[in-house]
């Protein structure tokens, strides 16, 4: 990252206080605050920022920041955001045991010992340390090793300037990244590939007619025959009781039946 000029307000060192605490998060008790947002403000000294205990979301970039001694006391911090700054070490972060995401993006971070104070922060999910489409990066980003490095120093990390290296995807995402580099062209000679055949018969997509349903039609056929068959069983049947009931009635005896 090249050297950068001096920002509004740098030459007389903005301090944070409680008054400007206060109109930036709108609380009137300094504990109660739980998001805020200090960025481009021209900070040098982060003052009475460690009385923000409940502060839990915090974005400082933008500033002339060079150490974070105050943040040690901020406990319940998960977020915060020191890109663009002038700091050189991380140590009082140890302290934030409950941080998960961290950008530091643009500043003098050098080596791998720069970031060993992070390695006891067991929540810290998210590191960003580069940021390409903000032209922000650290020293020890232009080592061949800095993934490898990082990885390895801190391995329960997620993400990685932005780009996700264990959990839910990261396989999937690999795997990905493999495919697409077999399918590009090689430039070494080797056989040439195959060419591809259909794995299916010519045709085989083509719509067919639509043809009735001789199971469908026989069905109906079976079921009409039966129909008939039970209306003639029971035509014969009156036709039997109409006689018997004739036969066993008294000689003049009109019978109930009518037909």
């Amino acid at each position: 990252m090249e050297p950068r000029g001096e920002k509004p307000g740098e030459a007389d060192g903005v301090r944070v206080t409680p008054q400007l605490l206060k109109s930036r998060s709108g609380e009137f008790a300094l504990e109660s605050i739980l998001l805020l947002k200090l960025r481009g403000l021209g900070l040098v000294d982060l003052g009475c920022l460690g009385e923000c205990l409940g502060l839990e979301w915090l974005d400082l970039s933008g500033n002339a920041l060079t150490q974070l001694g105050p943040l040690a006391s901020l406990r319940q911090l998960a977020v915060l955001n020191v890109a663009d700054n002038r700091l050189t070490a991380l140590e009082p972060l140890a302290a934030c045991e409950n941080l998960q995401s961290l950008n530091a993006a643009g500043n003098l971070l050098a080596g791998p010992g720069q970031l060993q104070c992070l390695a006891g922060l067991r929540g810290l999910e998210c590191l960003r340390l580069r940021d390409p489409l903000a032209r922000l990066s650290n020293p020890i980003c232009a080592s061949p090793s800095y993934w490898a490095s990082v990885r390895e120093l801190l391995p329960g990390l997620k993400v990685i300037d932005g780009e996700r290296v264990s959990g839910r995807g990261s396989d999937f995402y690999q795997l990905c990244r493999d495919l697409d580099s077999s399918l590009r062209p090689s430039s070494s000679p080797g056989p040439r590939a195959l060419e591809a055949q259909p794995w299916v018969e010519p045709g085989y997509w083509e719509s067919w007619p639509p043809r009735s349903s001789s199971i469908l039609e026989e069905a109906c056929r079976q079921f009409q025959d039966t129909l008939q068959e039970c209306h003639d069983l029971d035509r014969q049947a009156s036709d039997s009781l109409a006689r018997a009931e004739q036969a066993l009635s008294p000689a003049g005896t009109t019978s109930s039946f009518v037909f």
